[in-house]
C-alpha cells in the first residue's frame, strides 16, 4: 500500500467533497480517502500494483476538480 497526499481546491464544501469520495471508492485500487474540509487536504491510501497515483490525480481532474500544486 502508498500513500499520496494532494489538495483538491473544492474540497472545502460538502458536494465536492461527495463527488469526490465517489470517484475515488470506483477507482480500483484505492483503498481509503480522508479528507480535510478546512484545506482541501486528501490523503488517499491505494495498492500501487493496481493503479497509480497520476490515473488517480488524472482522473480527480477529469470530474471538474482542481487541485492545488
Amino acid at each position: 500500500m502508498k500513500e499520496i497526499t494532494i489538495f483538491v481546491k473544492e474540497a472545502t464544501s460538502e458536494e465536492p467533497i461527495k463527488t469526490l469520495e465517489t470517484i475515488l471508492m470506483q477507482t480500483e485500487g484505492v483503498e481509503r480517502a480522508l479528507v480535510d474540509i478546512d484545506d482541501g487536504e486528501v490523503k488517499i491510501l491505494y495498492d500501487e500494483t493496481q493503479v497509480a497515483d497520476e490515473k488517480i490525480k488524472n482522473k480527480i481532474q477529469q470530474h471538474g476538480l482542481h487541485l492545488l500544486h
